[in-house]
Parts: C-alpha cells; sequence; structure tokens
C-alpha cells in the first residue's frame, strides 16, 4: 500500500512561486509513475504534470515552462515547483500514483493511489 501527503499550498499573488511536496511512504518511488492534478470548484480533476518511474517528464500545455515536476528518491519525495502563478492555477493540487508498467498514463482513471490534496489560491 502506498500512502500519498501533499504539503506546500498556499495563497500568493499571481506572478509569484511555491513548491509542493508529496511524500510517499510504503514503496519506493522507482516502482511507480508520478502525476500531479488539480481541480477547481465546479471543475473534472485535469492533468498537471507527470514524471514516469525512467524520470520522462510531461506537461500539460497550459503549464508548460513555468511548472517543473522532480523527485528525490533519497527523501522518497516528488516535487511540483510552480513558477509565474495565474489565477487559472488555482485549485485543489493531488498527489498520484500509478503501476509503472507498460505505457505511462496521463489521464486521472489510470492512477492507483492519491494524497488528499492542497490547496493553491493565486490571486490579481
Amino acid at each position: 500500500q502506498v500512502q500519498l501527503v501533499e504539503s506546500g499550498g498556499g495563497s500568493v499573488q499571481a506572478g509569484g512561486s511555491l513548491r509542493l511536496s508529496c511524500a510517499v511512504s510504503g514503496r519506493a518511488l522507482s516502482n511507480y509513475n508520478w502525476g500531479w492534478f488539480r481541480q477547481a470548484p465546479g471543475k473534472e480533476r485535469e492533468f498537471v504534470a507527470a514524471i514516469s518511474w525512467t524520470a520522462y517528464t510531461y506537461y500539460a500545455d497550459s503549464v508548460k515552462g513555468r511548472f517543473t515536476i522532480s523527485r528525490d528518491a533519497a527523501k522518497n519525495t516528488v516535487y511540483l515547483q510552480m513558477n509565474g502563478l495565474k489565477p487559472e492555477d488555482t485549485a485543489v493540487y493531488y498527489c498520484a500514483a500509478q503501476y509503472a508498467l507498460g505505457r505511462m498514463g496521463l489521464g486521472a482513471k489510470e492512477y492507483n493511489y492519491w494524497g488528499q490534496g492542497t490547496q493553491v489560491t493565486a490571486s490579481s
């Protein structure tokens, strides 16, 4: 069983930065692909970024060039560095784990474990 705990959310002015952390327990990072998703009120959960077990990264077009996903195996933690935050980035952000089997999926339904979420608010 994998447990995920997000932290690092908060409120910033537009243009500001935050770094989200996802502390992982129960399994090593290398056994999974990792993703960050977000969900704004009244909207569906959407893909933000992912990193495969081979360290290949993927980003949604809306965050490309502003957000960076990374992982630290020694700390068993996955990160999402968010720069240049915009009001439209406001959402609850979730960390998720996907079994590293075959093709890496970017849809929320393809992930097996989820954290509880952390609120990010960027105000203009």
